[in-house]
């Protein structure tokens, strides 16, 4: 059975070295058998195979050799094993003795050897490629070249004739050559580009796995040289922008690294600048309350002190005042026994006043004859005689003495009554800042903790009902703030927690949304434990006004105004924000003077009873439902408010209204307009609020009408008679003084305006009478 094998070189080839490379010495042995056993004896027509022309022709064309005999006739023409392939349809059993093979030797295989090892040779040749794109064959001598080819295209195609030796080991097809379909023939790279040998026995061989396709292109060497050309230049590029990105981004690591080491070491300085301001903050909070504490020894001693007594089976703690007011006391004593004996020595000088004139003295001297009872025989009483008698002079110079005396008694008590209330102001003060400290050494806060990583606790404010007001120093933002401090009873139960969280929750809603500079305002809230939690504030450094009236009285009415004058803004501001609020609970404790003085600015605060007016509670005709009745402080709110019914009232900001012409009225007279005197129990059994239908003023101290008229326009007992928020900052007492040229253009406008309706009134009234005229004339 023929056995022919074809090979192709280029896109097909099959080189020695890949056989070397992919073998074992015993295949490589057999392949050279294969290939190189075969000598071919060129004949003298055509040019030797390793001529130039010839290895110049092998580089672009296929040469097909015609079919070979056998070379070793001790193995069977037909051997399965054959790993030839078949170049040619003719038979094999025609075989010329005197093929080129045969008389080939071994120098000129030599020769041919290094010719094909420098790629111009044929390694047991069978096609010699010709420089033109054909194939040369090398026939043998009885045979034509013609014989070998069948069409016109020189590449070697598989006859149907041929058919595999091996059924059970096929060979794929090779595709068709370029030149079958009319394209150029491919580049090849290897030194032969198809090789048919004759049939070898020898052993079998393993299939060749290294198969390649012929490609139809239409691409020149030039134009791959220039594709792989910009192929290694784009993969230069792209690796030089790797290698770019690749150092940017290193660069970028190591600026990432350095900026991140600059800011850990900025967190620790940071972080070491807190703990410093710590440490400064507390240490001079110590200095602070060791100061307040030593200040209250020594004022316990001048002003006095709670004395723990005990009453029957109870301990209580009682007030004794210090050495000041015994010191005051004795003064107070020691005026009143002087008083006593200049009032006695004016007694006895009026015995000793010499008489002015006879007859006085005779009715002196009978009254005294009738007073002792003496007469003479005359009928006349005999005066009795005055020891040490004064003269006119003496008298009045004595007399004189006492009254000057008594004068300097009355000065003297003055200053005394005035040094009393000084010292009454410091023991308020004195019991006030007692109370802090006792209060601060029982707070569980008083060891300076950071709340919530960043509240540092100082010192203590003041205490409430159920909550502490804690000065403190905010690390984050570094500022001075005010911690109030909302602890739960234990014991409560838990609706009754609930309902204070969610008040206290409500008051921060409100709270938090209010901007104004005359309301203070609410930074922060956080939970501290599952009973307490803290509210943060703005810090006032300053007493409330309730205190500053407790120490001094009343206040002047140009301050007074002032106060009432930022008030009245506030209130403005909380009427003007959507939806409005009502405060509910404005009294002189919850205005902070921020200066500790009525000259300066003031805040409004504690907006825990405050009211939404949003639009499903509120109606602008009737306001809306009061439904915390009860709560407040009774001496500052309407009347309205203690009207008792099936229904709840209804109130609106004209609450507010009538608590700010009670401060003003308290500010000016130094007392409140109504109940003073009386405790909120009473004035809810004696409905004292519901009677106070018409306020009255003092004689002293002096107080404008313009004051007057303002505090009773905002203490009209019908809330539809009283004026509202807006109309209350438009007040003119609360307006700035108008120019004396303004006031006479504004009295002129209104003049002009009174004319004008005038005028228009008449002109109306002469129309309707000549229509009048005319519409009678004409019927």
């Amino acid at each position: 059975m023929a056995d022919n094998r074809s090979f192709s070189g280029g896109g097909a080839g099959v080189k020695m070295e890949h056989f070397q490379a992919a073998l074992d010495p015993r295949k490589q042995e057999l392949l050279e058998a294969r290939f190189l056993g075969a000598r071919v004896s060129v004949p003298k027509e055509l040019p030797s195979v390793t001529d130039p022309t010839i290895s110049d022709m092998s580089a672009g064309s296929h040469i097909q050799m015609a079919p070979q005999s056998t070379v070793n006739t001790s193995q069977s023409i037909h051997s399965q094993d054959s790993n030839m392939s078949t170049g040619s349809s003719h038979s094999d059993k025609e075989v010329d003795p005197n093929t080129p093979e045969k008389t080939v030797r071994a120098p000129e295989r030599k020769r041919k050897r290094k010719a094909d090892d420098a790629g111009g040779g044929l390694a047991g040749g069978g096609v010699v490629k010709g420089g033109g794109g054909g194939r040369i064959p090398i026939p043998p001598p009885d045979k034509k070249i013609s014989e070998y080819f069948k069409h016109s295209g020189s590449s070697p195609i598989r006859h149907g004739g041929a058919k595999s030796p091996s059924p059970q080991q096929p060979y794929p097809m090779l595709p068709p050559s370029p030149q079958q379909v009319g394209l150029p023939s491919p580049v090849t790279t290897g030194p032969f580009d198809f090789i048919t040998s004759s049939r070898q026995p020898h052993p079998r061989l393993p299939p060749l796995c290294m198969v390649s396709k012929f490609i139809q292109t239409e691409l020149t060497c030039q134009r791959i040289t220039e594709f792989e050309t910009q192929a290694s230049s784009d993969l230069e590029v792209r690796n030089n922008k790797i290698e770019e990105l690749t150092r940017t981004n290193e660069e970028l690591r190591h600026q990432i690294s350095t900026q991140q080491k600059a800011i850990d070491q900025h967190k620790q300085q940071v972080n070491k600048c807190i703990e410093v301001v710590k440490k400064l903050l507390k240490e001079k909070s110590s200095i602070e309350k060791k100061e307040a504490r030593q200040k209250c020894m020594q004022n316990r001693l001048r002003l006095g002190q709670f004395v723990t007594q005990r009453v029957g089976a109870t301990f209580q703690e009682n007030w004794t005042d210090g050495h000041a007011f015994q010191e005051l006391a004795r003064r107070q004593e020691e005026i009143t026994a002087e008083r006593e004996e200049i009032d006695r020595q004016k007694k006895l000088l009026l015995k000793k006043r010499p008489s002015n004139s006879e007859g006085g003295g005779r009715k002196r001297n009978n009254s005294s004859a009738l007073h002792n009872g003496t007469t003479t025989d005359s009928g006349f009483l005999k005066p009795d005689a005055v020891p040490g008698s004064l003269t006119l002079q003496e008298y009045y110079e004595a007399d004189e003495i006492l009254k000057l005396r008594q004068n300097a008694l009355k000065k003297e008590d003055a200053d005394l009554q005035l040094e009393m209330e000084k010292l009454e102001r410091e023991r308020n003060l004195h019991i006030r800042e007692l109370k802090r400290i006792h209060n601060e050494d029982q707070s569980r806060f008083n060891n300076h903790p950071v709340l919530n990583e960043r509240y540092l606790l100082l010192m203590l404010l003041g205490k409430g009902g159920f909550s502490e007001v804690h000065k403190a120093f905010d690390l984050k933002e570094q500022r001075y703030v005010a911690c109030k401090v909302h602890q739960l009873n234990k014991d409560w139960k838990e609706d009754k927690k609930a309902n204070y969280i969610k008040h206290a929750l409500r008051e921060y809603n409100i709270h938090k949304a209010l901007d104004h500079p005359r309301v203070v305002k609410l930074y922060d809230v956080f939970e501290i434990d599952a009973n307490s939690f803290c509210t943060v504030l703005e810090y006032c450094d300053g007493h409330d006004l309730d205190f500053y009236l407790k120490q001094h009285k009343t206040i002047p009415e140009r301050e007074a105004r002032s106060i009432i004058m930022q008030v009245v803004s506030a209130l403005k501001y909380l009427n003007e924000i959507k939806p409005p609020v009502i405060h509910y609970d404005l009294k002189p404790g919850n205005i902070l003077l921020t200066e500790g003085n009525v000259c300066g600015e003031i805040k409004i605060t504690d907006f825990g009873l405050s009211k939404v007016m949003d639009e499903e509670n509120y109606n602008p005709d009737h306001g809306m439902d009061l439904t915390s009745q009860g709560a407040g402080t009774y001496w500052y709110l309407p009347p309205e408010c203690f009207v008792v019914g099936k229904n709840p009232p209804k109130i609106s900001s004209k609450v507010d209204v009538w608590s700010v012409g009670v401060i003003f009225y308290q500010c000016l007279y130094g007392k409140k307009p109504f109940g003073h005197n009386q405790s909120q129990a009473t004035i809810l059994e004696e409905n004292t609020i519901l009677k106070a239908t018409e306020v009255q003023f003092a004689n002293k101290p002096a107080v404008t009408n313009e004051a007057k008229s303002f505090i009773r326009s905002c203490l009209a007992y019908r809330k539809e008679d009283r004026i509202d928020v807006l109309s209350l900052a438009k007040h003119e007492y609360l307006q700035p003084p108008m120019p004396k040229h303004s006031r006479v253009t504004s009295n002129q406008a209104q003049q002009q305006q009174q004319q004008q309706q005038q005028h228009q009134q008449a002109s109306s009234f002469s129309t309707g009478i000549f229509g009048a005229m005319n519409a009678s004339s004409s019927s």
